[in-house]
């Protein structure tokens, strides 16, 4: 089930990035900026008491500037469309402003449930400018101060009445696979390649969401679940004016997945925003594939020296595998599929608590971690603690004493021993004086 989303709008400096601080717990996704685009923290998940919900904070809309911030409208526009509900923030101290009225508008003509959040509402000045705001005509107000946690209780309450609890949201227990990228690297193109495929059986269902429609495939007698984000080939001015937002239905299709296809695009390469999509893909624990497409059009071929440009531009996704194909003539399609079914087995592979613990101590001896202050770690016991991706957990004498370097060359040797490709592992150790 697709976590529900909240948006934070707003005109500048109303204290939304602190609002977004306060709700987020600090887990913040950091995506680089554009020229023109104020806010770099954009997307990130919240909890609050039983729900899980993802929070999107958007650029402050300003029409006192010369030129009027049109890539910020169009953030604002896209994170409102995504929304189940829509926080706007306003200024207690200052009262109601012409730009407040601009960001009034465009609630108006969303149709979305808008919740008005007066913050800075600290001293008694800013109370007596709660009244100002009814004017905007919404039906939900909340005093509060994001800077002292006030009133953050019950704005919180009232924006998430009607969201399900985690004990109420069924899992669904098929793999899930999505493609993702940014415009115009051919993703519409491979899914339908894909769809086509004579040894694929497809039927569509209804999505869980408003932008989403999910696929069932039937493939080598395995059924999967396509998640097609369906909003990434809206048309109109909104959708193809700044790819960069985009992202944001990655995002969602992201956090559903078990398995992204990155789709790169051959002729052009890779750029960052690749990077910022695979990497919230490492973020959140998926497998992932590197798709590179339109490989009809590249000159003179060559998918040795390729896969090592890749692999450089990649460097923290090494194990991810690369699959060179073009979705328009389906030259190589055949190549996916067997390796989304390769990785999806990866991402929820099970290893024998006797066996791993063979493999780590077996690594453990042939390179003792180095000496700190005359302690080393030792390693007790590892077993298995999850799956999607795999997590292990190994009990040690002292957490303080593992290195990120030792950390990642205990990763190398699992991966070394069993089959992990395109899909990440976390190791997690705890102290055995604490259990």
């Amino acid at each position: 089930m697709s976590l529900p989303v909240v948006s934070l709008v707003g005109r500048p400096n109303v204290g939304k990035s602190t609002l977004f601080n306060k709700m987020v717990g600090g887990k913040v996704s950091i995506i680089e900026d554009t020229p023109g685009v104020t806010r770099d923290r954009i997307y990130s998940e919240a909890s609050y008491k039983n729900f899980h919900f993802s929070v999107i904070d958007t650029g402050g809309i300003d029409v006192s500037e010369e030129l009027f911030n049109e890539q910020i409208r169009i953030q604002a526009s896209i994170a409102i469309e995504e929304s189940d509900v829509v926080v706007f923030v306003v200024d207690g101290k200052e009262g109601l402003t012409e730009n407040d009225r601009v960001v009034q508008d465009m609630l108006r003509k969303s149709g979305k449930r808008v919740i008005v959040a007066i913050n800075k509402v600290d001293n008694k000045a800013s109370q007596e400018n709660i009244y100002d705001f009814y004017e905007l005509g919404f039906d939900e107000y909340f005093p509060i101060s994001a800077e002292h946690n006030t009133g953050m209780y019950e704005l919180l309450d009232a924006i998430t009445i009607n969201f399900p609890k985690n004990v109420d949201m069924e899992e669904d227990e098929r793999l899930k696979f999505s493609v993702i990228g940014r415009p115009n690297v051919g993703k519409s193109s491979l899914i339908n390649a894909l769809i086509n495929e004579e040894r694929v059986i497809v039927s569509n269902t209804a999505g869980t969401t408003r932008d989403a429609i999910d696929t069932v495939f039937k493939y080598e007698k395995q059924e999967f679940v396509f998640i097609d984000t369906a909003g990434m080939r809206k048309q109109g001015k909104i959708y193809e004016a700044v790819e960069k937002y985009s992202l944001l239905r990655s995002l969602r299709a992201i956090d559903r997945s078990d398995v992204c296809l990155l789709v790169i695009n051959a002729e052009e390469g890779v750029i960052e925003h690749d990077k910022h999509i695979a990497g919230y893909a490492l973020e959140r624990g998926k497998g992932i594939i590197l798709v590179v497409n339109k490989w009809d059009k590249v000159e003179n071929p060559n998918i040795k020296e390729y896969t090592n440009y890749i692999r450089r531009e990649f460097q923290f996704i090494t194990y991810a595998p690369v699959v060179f194909l073009s979705a328009l003539t389906k030259k190589r399609i055949h190549t996916l599929m067997p390796e989304v079914l390769r990785v999806c087995e990866n991402v929820k592979r099970k290893i024998s608590t006797s066996v791993l613990n063979q493999v780590i101590m077996d690594a453990y001896v042939l390179n003792l971690p180095p000496s700190y202050k005359g302690k080393r770690l030792k390693i007790y016991f590892s077993s298995q603690t999850g799956t999607k991706p795999p997590k292990f957990t190994l009990r040690v004498n002292s957490r303080g004493l593992i290195h990120f370097s030792y950390e990642r060359y205990l990763e190398n040797k699992l991966r070394e021993n069993f089959e992990f490709e395109g899909t990440p592992i976390i190791l997690q150790f705890k102290n055995k004086a604490d259990e």
